[in-house]
């Protein structure tokens, strides 16, 4: 009877493992298609003479930024990661930082946000899912007195990111910030007369999820992913159409959130006859850098990173160079309020991403790895695995949805004896799959137009590679922010992890982040 029932397991096991032998073969490629874009592959000397040139001749935004303009700017979200940025970058260029306003739902703790002329800039406590509270934030008294004919810009940066959730009944845990968020800040806006309005917008709006259990009994021996390479631009005709097509229902709320932006484009605001111009920006896949970021600032914190998708090829996006697309594109939008002759972007989309070619994971690994003497390691994991016990996970977080709602007695005591899923466990679902699994290339060159040819102006200054020269450099001197919640799905099986930071304290790192109740980016 025993023998019979080992062999009974052996056979069930053993295709088992043959499938996932043989899904991950198929996975776990860079197609010729992406090999084109980005052909060479980074080593530990090339990552190393990477950053002795990076450091031989640094980079400044000084060349490209576009000059003091003297505005009022209010920045949603201008405690968090790209926001802060965006208030450093508008002193950096010389803005009066009593006409700088943060609004969020933390103040700034970031070093570089409380020193300095940045301890000058007025900030606003606003949850932006309460109007009343956004209008209170907007409308409140300046430090220093207005003149009758100064202008403000917003900068909107804050959202809510749940990309592991794709099911449309948890669609409100993610519209409640992102749409509903947004529509109360374009009323504010557009209550006390502000006249440039940018969205920080998401390129994985552009991102059509995918299948990753593949049929090994297709005929086809280059059988992959559908959509397993995709080019990704300012195309509106390509995008996701149906709710199921898109990554997560953070996408799909992120491109509801532009077309509320664009769709007030040109109208009038305030009560003095003003008109409002907007815009959106879709950074590419992977913000990262210093001042706490959730992907390659959070690698070096947690210093071991299991990962199933090193071979992956994307085009990232170092976060200086996004906070500089916005100000490039708020040029654009006062030169039309000037009368400029250049074509009108006004109302439009943007897709945005470091210059040169777009990196795969490893690359990215590579140069961690290598300008932190091997302390940050990236261990394999098999992706058909992962992707198995992500539709477990998925099962059980809809399952406990389900029953906290009910208007059963009985089911909703249910969910009380079941824990929901905490920590970066949520975050392995298989919407995640359609973020790190796929080969996601973006093109941003209408974007580096010149304004007479109807682009932006952009350039970016940094390359991915150099942007992490410089995290890694920031790092080492203990000045780079952590992550408000070290993680972000990456970070699996390592929880409460002891890890030196660069000044060398220990420190236990909690990886999860929570994305139920991270707010700003």
């Amino acid at each position: 009877m025993l023998l019979w029932i080992v062999a009974f397991v052996f056979l069930l096991v053993l295709p088992l493992i043959q499938y996932i032998r043989w899904n991950d073969k198929k996975l776990c490629i860079l197609p010729p298609e992406a090999a084109t874009f980005s052909p060479s592959r980074l080593t530990n000397q090339g990552a190393l003479e990477t950053f002795d040139a990076y450091q031989a001749s640094p980079h400044s935004i000084d060349d490209q930024v576009p000059p003091k303009t003297g505005r009022r700017y209010i920045v949603v979200g201008g405690a968090g990661f790209l926001g802060g940025w965006m208030v450093i970058h508008l002193l950096h260029r010389g803005e009066d930082p009593s006409h700088i306003r943060i609004v969020d739902i933390h103040p700034p703790t970031r070093k570089d946000l409380t020193t300095g002329p940045a301890k000058l800039v007025d900030f606003k406590h606003a949850n932006i899912t309460d109007a009343r509270a956004v209008m209170q934030a907007f409308d409140a008294p300046w430090p220093s007195p207005s003149k009758a004919d100064e202008e403000t810009t917003i900068f909107h940066t804050a959202s809510i990111m749940r990309p592991h959730e794709r099911h449309p009944s948890l669609l409100l845990r993610s519209s409640a910030v992102n749409i509903t968020g947004t529509q109360n800040v374009i009323d504010a806006a557009i209550r006390i007369g502000a006249t440039a309005l940018l969205y920080t917008s998401s390129g994985s709006v552009c991102v059509k999820s995918s299948n990753f259990f593949l049929n090994p009994f297709s005929w086809s021996a280059d059988d992959k992913p559908k959509g397993f390479v995709q080019m990704l631009d300012d195309d509106e005709k390509r995008l996701p159409r149906k709710h199921e097509d898109f990554s997560s229902n953070y996408s799909v709320t992120k491109l509801g959130a532009e077309e509320l932006v664009k769709k007030v484009n040109g109208k009038l605001s305030g009560d003095d006859g003003r008109i409002l111009r907007t815009g959106c920006l879709r950074p590419g896949n992977g913000m990262f850098g210093p001042g706490g970021d959730m992907l390659c600032g959070a690698y070096l914190t947690r210093q071991t990173n299991p990962t199933w998708f090193s071979h992956i090829l994307a085009s990232f996006m170092y976060v200086e160079n996004c906070s500089l697309a916005h100000l490039c594109y708020e040029a654009r939008l006062l030169e039309l309020s000037r009368g400029s002759p250049n074509p009108d972007i006004s109302g439009q989309s943007f897709t945005i991403t470091d210059p040169g070619p777009p990196r795969t994971y490893s690359d990215v690994y590579t140069i961690l790895n290598a300008l932190t003497d091997g302390a940050t390691t990236f261990p394999y994991l098999s992706p058909t695995l992962m992707l198995v016990l992500a539709q477990v996970v998925e099962i059980y977080h809809i399952l406990h949805h389900f029953l906290s709602s009910s208007r059963s007695p009985i089911l909703s005591s249910a969910s009380r004896i079941l824990p929901p899923i905490t920590g970066d466990l949520i975050n392995l679902q298989p919407s995640l799959f359609s973020l790190t699994t796929l080969h996601l290339v973006f093109d941003d060159r209408r974007a580096r137009l010149s304004p007479s040819k109807g682009g932006l102006g952009y350039r970016g200054v940094w390359t991915t590679l150099e942007g992490c020269c410089k995290l890694v450099e920031e790092f080492r001197r203990g000045e780079s922010e952590k992550p408000r919640n070290v993680g972000g799905g990456l970070g699996f099986f390592v929880r409460g992890v002891k890890s030196k930071d660069a000044t060398g304290k220990v420190t236990k790192v909690g990886i999860g982040m929570d994305a139920a109740v991270k707010v700003l980016n």
